[in-house]
C-alpha cells in the first residue's frame, strides 16, 4: 500500500509539472494583460499596459513578455517575475502583431495605419529598418530557420515575403479577402495563412510560395458568413494545425499532413487568437465577446475549462 501511495504521488506530481505552464492574454478594452496558472487553471494577476493591448509575444529566455499596445505606438516590456512594465521598445505606428525573430534579437512588427512592417533592434532599443507592404498590415511569422518573415495585409488581401538577411521584399502572394494570420511550419516548408472573409486557410510551399492546399469550414447550425478564420496555431510535431473561427464560436482542429478538417470545438464569443502550450497537451483560446479563455484539452478532445480574464481578450501567449 505505501508503494501503491508513493506511486499516485509521484504521478499526480508529474501531471502538475507537466501542466505549470503560465498564459498570458491581452485585453484590448481593459488595457492589461491576464495572467492565468495552468496548474490551477485560474486567474492568478491582472497586469496593467498601454494603451489598446493586441500581440504579445515572449522574449527568447522566457523572463520577458512583450505586448503591442497600439494607442501609445509602442511595444511594452513587461518582468515576468515582478508582473510590471519595465521598459518599452519603439514600434512604428498602431502595432498590432509582431513577431520575434528566431536570432532571439529582432521584432518584426506590423505597423496596421503606415503599411510598413518595423524591424526592431531589441538590445539596441530602436527601428533599424522598415519594409514598405500592402494596405493594413497585421499578421506576421517568421521561419524557424530565420531565413523568410512573412506578413499579410488586410486591405490589399496579401501574402508579403520577407528576406530577413537583407530585409528585402521578395515576393507578393494573392491570398483570400482580409487575410488575418500567418505562420510558418516548423520544418520552415509551409506557409499557413488564414482568410476572414472567406472563412479560409491557404497552405503555400514556403519557399515557392505554390499554392499546396485551400482548407474550408462547415459549421452544422452557423451562417457561412459566421465562419471567419483567424488565428492559426501549428503543432511543433507538423501533426496538427488549430484554426480559431472567430463568431463562429468553434476552434477547428485539422490534420496538417493531409488538409482534413477533424473537429471542431465549441469555445467562447469571437475566439480570436490561439496558443498551445509548451507540450501540445493543451490549447489556449482568447474569445474577444464573452471575455474569456477556453481551454482545450487536446488529447481527449475536449474543452476543460472556461475562465474570465478583462474585457475582450485578444493576444494570448503560454510561457513553460
Amino acid at each position: 500500500m505505501p508503494f501503491l501511495i508513493a506511486a499516485i504521488l509521484g504521478l499526480v506530481l508529474t501531471l502538475r509539472v507537466a501542466s505549470a505552464e503560465t498564459v498570458y492574454v491581452s485585453n484590448e478594452q481593459d488595457n492589461t494583460v491576464s495572467v492565468i496558472d495552468g496548474t490551477s487553471l485560474s486567474l492568478a494577476a491582472t497586469i496593467p499596459v498601454g494603451r489598446r493591448p493586441r500581440g504579445i509575444g515572449l522574449s527568447a529566455d522566457r523572463q520577458k513578455l512583450y505586448v503591442a499596445v497600439g494607442d501609445d505606438n509602442r511595444i511594452d516590456v513587461v518582468d515576468l517575475k515582478t508582473h510590471k512594465v519595465e521598459s518599452s521598445l519603439p514600434s512604428g505606428e498602431d502595432p498590432e502583431l509582431f513577431v520575434l525573430h528566431p536570432d532571439g534579437r529582432r521584432l518584426f512588427v506590423a505597423n496596421e495605419n503606415d503599411n510598413l512592417v518595423s524591424v526592431v533592434d531589441i538590445f539596441q532599443r530602436r527601428i533599424v529598418a522598415e519594409v514598405d507592404v500592402g494596405v493594413e498590415p497585421e499578421g506576421m511569422g517568421a521561419s524557424p530557420d530565420g531565413r523568410i518573415v512573412v506578413n499579410t495585409s488586410e486591405t490589399t488581401s496579401m501574402l508579403h515575403v520577407i528576406d530577413a538577411a537583407s530585409l528585402e521584399l521578395i515576393d507578393n502572394v494573392l491570398v483570400g479577402t482580409r487575410p488575418r494570420v500567418a505562420q510558418v511550419s516548423a520544418d520552415s516548408r509551409q506557409i499557413w495563412v488564414s482568410s476572414e472573409l472567406r472563412g479560409t486557410v491557404e497552405v503555400f510551399d514556403a519557399a515557392t510560395r505554390e499554392p499546396l492546399a485551400k482548407i474550408g469550414f462547415d459549421v452544422p447550425g452557423v451562417p457561412r458568413e459566421l465562419v471567419q478564420a483567424v488565428g492559426i496555431q501549428l503543432a511543433p510535431d507538423g501533426s496538427r494545425a488549430y484554426v480559431a473561427l472567430g463568431p463562429a464560436n468553434r476552434v477547428a482542429e485539422i490534420d496538417a499532413r493531409t488538409f482534413k478538417v477533424l473537429r471542431t470545438y465549441l469555445v467562447g464569443q469571437r475566439v480570436w487568437h490561439i496558443a498551445l502550450s509548451p507540450g501540445g497537451k493543451r490549447l489556449y483560446t482568447a474569445n474577444g465577446n464573452s471575455s474569456d479563455v477556453s481551454i482545450i484539452d487536446v488529447a481527449n478532445q475536449e474543452v476543460i475549462k472556461t475562465i474570465g480574464v478583462g474585457r475582450s481578450p485578444w493576444g494570448i501567449a503560454v510561457a513553460p
